[in-house]
């Protein structure tokens, strides 16, 4: 059997991901054979493997770091947020359903725990070790008796834990210590240290403070990772970063021609796969910007609707903010507008809806001659192709069913001046036609633009990667580091007080002896094309769904409200003033 690794972070985006994918790539590099893991996963960025499979942007992101061809194994629980307070649950890679979090924490998560395990042991026998990433905080102790993401998976597979914590947030010490001592012992027995991210400065300024928090809690930190601008990886829900400006943080390059390409995206309410845009910013002379005001498009060369997992509800929030008047305009004036995925079917004449948001029939913006019908089962496909004359690669996600009607063929939509729609994600990443379709926006945008001829995005991805290796190479102490994925956390780490609270009577964590959680297969779960692809025992939207419970889901941002709602936050405090106790404030 392999060794292995759980990263956790204090808190979500404290950087598990890269991290993730450094110690992969730094692996991989020593001639390791080397897997990635994540058990659940709660994402709008999602990505198609080769068998059909749908799984997180992140994993598939880490499986390239590790230089290895992604599967569902990696990822067998991936959590969609569609509104409405409920996610649809991927269950091997296909959809099953929508779940309220009641429903998914009503024993159906703790179900699950034999069949990520099952994962986790086919990764383990084929490769000599596996990285596994957790979610959110392992500390969030309201959730720790379902958990299967952080402590749940790494005590069922005895795998040592790793702490990460963001010091470019602020109080990590603290973060790090409450983490520790808001577990269990048995859980603590596994927590065997820390890994600093993103420090800003002098090194040896934050040794003291290591040194205390290893008086304090036992434990070392093994390493401290520098802020690295610019890396411009797949996050699971990374828009608060985008939205700070270029995409990912990204230095523009100088234009190669005369002229720079602006582009506007429009940050649509659930936006997914945000990542098509990537490929535009690696582009020199290329600003790509989130957009949600309407004057905003109007300096911008194109304009880009992106995939949604709310079509309907992302359509009425273009229209509410002026923004669905000024993409008519535009295509009214030949101006470049591109929709993919969701964003293609509002651009689209009709959308016919009962199964995303049950609206039934809403008229679309017209721009483009497609009719939508939504149906129940999930195209998940990794399509071939050619546009504009060159070869084009790309994945599909949708369930929307494109009904084309005119135009000029584009992928599988279609193109009417310069209007181009299409439900395939990813094209932009195959660079001839990226530079052939930046060549025809430019001109009808009227810019002296010149793509670069050398641009290849897939060279610049591997780049990142390495960058990501040589922070952990550089800057962690990796000897022990593979000391611990070899033969596990340290014996005799030292338990911090107070540990767990209790949970109530019959509560399996507390601050006394707690059993290890059987991995044993769950009745009625059978993935291999029975009743979890049927959706049987899943407790599907129509029960605490339909009510509007809660969502809650362990490890994610939900439980703050992140990655539900990306744009149109109006209505903040109508919402504070119902659950803010505003005579104690």
């Amino acid at each position: 059997m392999s060794g292995g690794l759980l990263v956790a972070g204090t808190t979500s985006d404290a950087g598990k991901s890269v991290v993730t994918a450094g110690i992969c790539r730094w692996l991989v590099r020593r001639g390791v054979k080397v897997a990635p893991f994540k058990a659940q996963n709660m994402s709008l960025n999602s990505f198609v493997t080769r068998q059909g499979a749908e799984i997180g942007r992140a994993q598939a992101m880490q499986a390239q770091a590790a230089r290895v061809e992604p599967t569902a194994l990696m990822n067998p629980v991936l959590l969609k947020p569609g509104g409405d307070r409920s996610s649809q649950v991927v269950l091997m890679g296909k959809p099953v359903g929508e779940m309220s979090a009641r429903g998914y924490h009503g024993g159906r998560q703790e179900a699950l725990l034999g069949t990520v395990t099952d994962c986790l042991e086919q990764l383990r026998a084929s490769h000599d070790a596996v990285i596994c990433e957790g979610a959110g905080s392992p500390a969030e102790i309201n959730l720790r008796r379902t958990d299967i993401v952080n402590m749940g998976i790494a005590r069922a597979a005895r795998f040592p834990v790793l702490v990460v914590g963001d010091i470019d947030r602020g109080g990590v010490f603290a973060s790090f210590f409450g983490t520790t001592a808001l577990l269990s012992a048995e859980d603590q027995a596994l927590v065997a240290g820390y890994l600093v991210n993103k420090f800003r400065g002098d090194v040896s300024l934050l040794e003291p403070g290591l040194d205390m928090l290893h008086g304090l809690t036992g434990r070392r930190t093994y390493g401290v990772l520098p802020y690295a601008h610019g890396l411009g990886i797949d996050e699971e829900d990374g828009l608060r970063v985008s939205l700070r400006g270029a995409v990912r943080e990204s230095v523009v390059a100088p234009p190669h021609g005369e002229d720079v390409l602006r582009v506007a995206v429009c940050a649509v309410p659930l936006m997914s796969n945000f990542t098509d845009v990537d490929a535009l910013a690696a582009e020199p002379g290329v600003v790509v910007r989130f957009v949600d005001r309407a004057d905003e498009l109007a300096d911008a060369d194109l304009v880009i609707v992106p995939g949604t997992r709310g079509t309907v509800k992302a359509l009425a929030w273009l229209r509410e903010r002026g923004l669905a008047d000024a993409l008519v305009r535009r295509a009214a004036e030949g101006r470049p507008v591109l929709g993919i995925c969701g964003g293609f079917q509002v651009l689209g004449e009709r959308i016919e809806d009962e199964v995303e948001s049950r609206a039934g029939v809403v008229d679309g913006l017209g721009v483009l001659p497609v009719r939508i019908r939504f149906d129940r089962d999930k195209t998940l496909a990794r399509p071939i192709g050619s546009a504009l004359g060159e070869p084009v690669e790309g994945y599909e996600i949708h369930h929307g069913v494109a009904d084309v009607r005119g135009g000029e063929p584009f992928l599988d939509g279609c193109r009417v001046g310069a209007v181009w729609g299409t439900h395939w994600h990813g094209s932009l990443e195959s660079d001839a036609f990226r530079r052939r379709f930046l060549v025809e926006v430019a001109r009808a945008a009227g810019r002296r633009f010149v793509p670069a001829p050398d641009t290849s995005f897939g060279v610049l991805r591997e780049e990142q990667l390495d960058r990501l290796g040589d922070l952990v190479e550089e800057h962690a102490d990796t000897d022990a580091l593979w000391r611990l994925i070899e033969g596990g956390a340290p014996s005799g780490l030292p338990f911090v007080p107070p540990g767990a609270p209790s949970l109530g009577a019959g509560a399996p964590e507390s601050r006394g002896a707690a059993p290890d959680p059987a991995p044993q297969s769950p009745e009625g779960l059978d993935f291999a094309g029975s009743a979890a692809s049927r959706g049987e025992g899943l407790e599907i939207a129509g029960s605490d769904a339909s009510k509007g419970e809660g969502l809650e889901i362990a490890g994610s941002d939900a439980s703050k409200g992140e990655g539900l709602d990306f744009a149109g936050s109006a209505g903040l405090g109508q919402e504070a003033e119902q659950h803010v106790d505003q005579e104690a404030l």
